[in-house]
């Protein structure tokens, strides 16, 4: 959104954000033909646009009947809240869940921010990338195959980071975490997407697949979350060495 929309009054605005949050939804609802969606989503925040029009004009697509709920994606815990309170204020629709990254590899914005959001206001987290665009796979452990995607065209940033000293540690870790996949009867994939559900905050797990059988093998990680033991979880976090310190523990 412009800078220039700033000389226009509140009124105009609150409009122009409903006018372009409706014009956007319906022409999705039409490809899909589908008349509304479970869940609406709004990427990313834009500093140009006020809270209040942003909270407004989910709301009024959820009262057009094109939407039951909305969530956030990308949103900062402090801005999670501020919409939370907006739509307090004014008694509008808050959100109900953030899409965020999680991972072997990135856990702080789903371990340390958002459950305090989870247990205040009962914003839980829809998460993408559980196989950490493929590298928990071990598809990249030996090398970056010509098919995969860190071989196309737009996928350069991808390519340099799997060969970064920090990517190559990652595969190291990866490959320790097959051979526990492997004394629980699964693979690394369906242990990853596991460890992501087994997480009391996470709603649901987001999952890219390119073939039935991708999907099928993914599907699988049901029957693993019920083998992820507190003993088991504790033994993954010792041999990734990254587990984030909550603010309860930080002031332990």
């Amino acid at each position: 959104m412009s800078k220039e929309w700033g000389i226009l009054s509140k009124s105009v605005i609150c409009d122009l954000m409903r006018l372009l949050f409706y014009t956007g939804l319906k022409g999705s609802l039409e490809r899909l033909q589908l008349e509304y969606v479970d869940l609406v989503f709004a990427n990313r925040t834009d500093v140009n646009s006020p809270m209040e029009e942003v909270v407004r004009a989910m709301t009024f697509v959820i009262n057009q009947g094109m939407a039951m709920y909305w969530g956030t994606s990308r949103w900062s815990a402090m801005e999670i809240m501020e919409a939370y309170s907006v739509a307090r204020q004014f008694n509008l629709i808050p959100p109900v869940c953030e899409q965020a990254e999680y991972h072997f590899f990135q856990r702080d914005k789903v371990e340390v921010q958002l459950p305090e959001l989870y247990h205040k206001i009962g914003v839980g987290a829809m998460t993408w990338s559980p196989l950490a665009c493929g590298l928990i796979t071990g598809k990249y452990n030996d090398g970056i195959p010509d098919t995969s995607r860190a071989a196309m065209k737009g996928y350069q940033w991808l390519k340099e980071k799997l060969q970064s000293e920090d990517g190559r540690k990652q595969q190291a870790k990866v490959k320790e975490l097959s051979v526990m996949a492997e004394r629980l009867s699964c693979t690394i994939a369906q242990l990853a997407i596991a460890w992501c559900l087994r997480n009391e905050g996470v709603s649901s797990v987001l999952l890219g697949v390119s073939s039935p059988e991708q999907l099928i093998e993914n599907l699988g990680a049901i029957r693993v979350l019920s083998q992820l033991t507190p003993q088991l979880t504790a033994e993954i976090d010792s041999l990734l060495g990254n587990k984030p310190h909550t603010k309860k523990e930080s002031r332990a």
